[in-house]
């Protein structure tokens, strides 16, 4: 039996992959609270192709420059949601930005999201997004005896509901938002999201109980319309629409 061989990549091409790549300084924001209680900068200067995501450099810099950079990330591709940061000053998720989108001449920066403890580097403590996530009771909620087949919905209801299904509850929107920054308490546009994704489902029966739950002096009215929100969204949510409708619907009990 023949035994089997990897071809090695001609010298040609791996030049013109060398080739692609371009000089890019990242200036991240690092924080380790078992060496100081201070934040502070530190560059990276790497080479890398410019069509690859911030993740990508992130990567790198942890596994070729410094092993103790912190960061989460799991699926890499937009739908888990663990890996938003402040890149350049907007929220984003790294896994989702590409780097010749960023003007890579200037130092791209990149820090841990706002409004959150920062326990490490980039990773700040999710757990008062969560709660705030499982306060507004985000599952169908009904009454009676288990049914003996699905619950059926029209298109035209699911559709009344279709924009907040998108969540990733990545906290990208909250922790863009100014009313956040200043009071933790509120429950942020997330939760209210995901507070309407069910209150609008034709198949729940606890709207009233969730517009209660928001109908709080940290809850739907403290949001200020900046529309930060729906400009963080990586997922293209209309956060500030839904937002408008879970107040809407608090005013006429009409949902």
């Amino acid at each position: 039996m023949s035994t089997a061989t990897v071809e090695k990549p001609e010298a040609g091409a791996a030049d013109s992959a060398a080739s692609h790549k371009i000089t890019v300084t990242f200036r991240i924001r690092r924080f380790n609270p078992e060496i100081s209680a201070d934040a502070s900068w530190q560059d990276f200067v790497i080479d890398i192709d410019p069509k690859e995501r911030v993740l990508d450099a992130l990567h790198q810099i942890k596994w070729e420059e410094d092993g103790t950079l912190t960061f989460r990330r799991s699926c890499a591709h937009g739908i888990c949601g663990s890996d938003a940061m402040r890149i350049n000053g907007r929220n984003r998720l790294a896994c989702k930005t590409l780097i010749k989108d960023l003007n890579p001449a200037k130092p791209i920066t990149v820090e841990a999201i706002k409004g959150l403890t920062v326990l490490k580097d980039l990773i700040v403590d999710m757990e008062p997004f969560f709660q705030a996530y499982r306060d507004v009771m985000p599952f169908l909620i009904t009454s009676g005896n288990e049914p003996t087949r699905e619950r059926r919905q029209s298109a035209a209801d699911r559709e009344r509901f279709d924009d907040t299904t998108k969540c990733i509850l990545c906290a990208a929107c909250t922790s863009s938002c100014p009313v956040f920054w200043n009071d933790g308490q509120y429950f942020g546009p997330a939760a209210i999201v995901n507070a309407h994704r069910f209150i609008f489902d034709s198949r729940d029966e606890a709207g009233e109980q969730r517009l209660e739950i928001l109908n709080d002096k940290d809850g739907v009215w403290r949001c200020r319309t900046t529309f930060n929100c729906t400009d963080a969204c990586p997922r293209g949510i209309e956060v500030t629409k839904a937002i408008a409708e879970v107040k809407q619907a608090l005013i006429t009990r009409r949902f």
